[in-house]
This record gives C-alpha cells, sequence and structure tokens, in this order.
C-alpha cells in the first residue's frame, strides 16, 4: 500500500468520522486504520467494520452479523481456550456487526462508548484527542500497546515536524 492509498483512506475514514459527529476524527481514523489494517481486513472490506466492533449480547445491534476469527492478546499463563499461549496471542472465534457503510460504523462505536460510561467514561470526557485515545485503547482491544500504535499513526499523517525559519549563525 502506497502513502497515497494510505492518505486516502485516513481522508475518508475521517470524514465519515466527522459525519458521525465523531469529537477527535483524526484519532478516530487513525484508531480505524490500525484496526482495519488500512481498510484491507476482511472485516472491514466484508462488513465495513473500521474499528473491530463486536456484536455484543448485552447491546445488540440491529445489523446482520457474521463470524470470522479475529487475534486477541492475552496476558502470559491465560489458558487461551485450552491452548497454549506463544507470547500471549490467541485466535478466536467472534460475532461482528455487517455496518452499511463507515459512518454507521463511527456512529454506533460511539453510541457504544456512551452505554458504557463505566468503561469508557475517561475516553468521553477526554479533552484530547491523545488522551481519548489512551483512554478509550484501556478498554476497547486487548493489544496493550493499542494506544501508543494509534497515535505512532496519528503522529505520521498528522502531525507536521516544525518548519525551519531561517538558520542560526554562531560567531
Amino acid at each position: 500500500m502506497t502513502e497515497g492509498e494510505r492518505q486516502a483512506f485516513l481522508d475518508a475514514a475521517m470524514k465519515a468520522a466527522e459525519e458521525a459527529g465523531h469529537p477527535w476524527a483524526e484519532y478516530a481514523a487513525c484508531e480505524a486504520a490500525l484496526e482495519s489494517n488500512w481498510g484491507r481486513s476482511m472485516l472491514a472490506r466484508k462488513a465495513n467494520n473500521l474499528l473491530g466492533q463486536k456484536q455484543g449480547s448485552k447491546f445488540p445491534l440491529p445489523y446482520p452479523c457474521c463470524n470470522l476469527q479475529t487475534e486477541e492478546v492475552r496476558p502470559q499463563g491465560h489458558p487461551g481456550q485450552g491452548r497454549p499461549l506463544t507470547g500471549g496471542r490467541v485466535m478466536e472465534q467472534a460475532v461482528w456487526p455487517v455496518f452499511p457503510d463507515w459512518k454507521t460504523c463511527f456512529a454506533e462505536r460511539m453510541a457504544l462508548l456512551k452505554r458504557l460510561p463505566s468503561r469508557y467514561g475517561a475516553a468521553l470526557a477526554a479533552t484530547s484527542g491523545e488522551e481519548f485515545v489512551r483512554q478509550v485503547s484501556l478498554s476497547w482491544a486487548t493489544d496493550p500497546e493499542r494506544g501508543g500504535k494509534v497515535l505512532a499513526i496519528h503522529r505520521q499523517y498528522f502531525e507536521q515536524p516544525p518548519e525551519i525559519v531561517g538558520s542560526l549563525e554562531l560567531t
């Protein structure tokens, strides 16, 4: 995937997040890039599910579903459904909502965060996109490095290095 294709993905995801009313659309686009492998995952391509949102039994969504495997990170020593773990990773089957479009994906994700304030209240109260990502990542995914990975994408694609204005000459 070229840098231009990655930027085009981020632009389209950010637009969908903005249309869905996401308060940190740039950061949501970066989350989508990480979670969906830049829109190339089977879940993203077949279900418009860019954020890895599973179909929950407590708050079922009114969309068709699909079953796909997912890689989950488990703490060392976790049995991983009876299989020994190497590096804390295990493949599991999961049920995923099939969203009609990316805007709905972002809207449903925000609605889920709001329905679970005990889990996501700190993320929703964030005063910066970075704080939102760090807080939401504590519960959204099993990968303990998720927040840092999302922020690395943001730094690479949205934060410009400072311009050098003139030069200093020491005498």
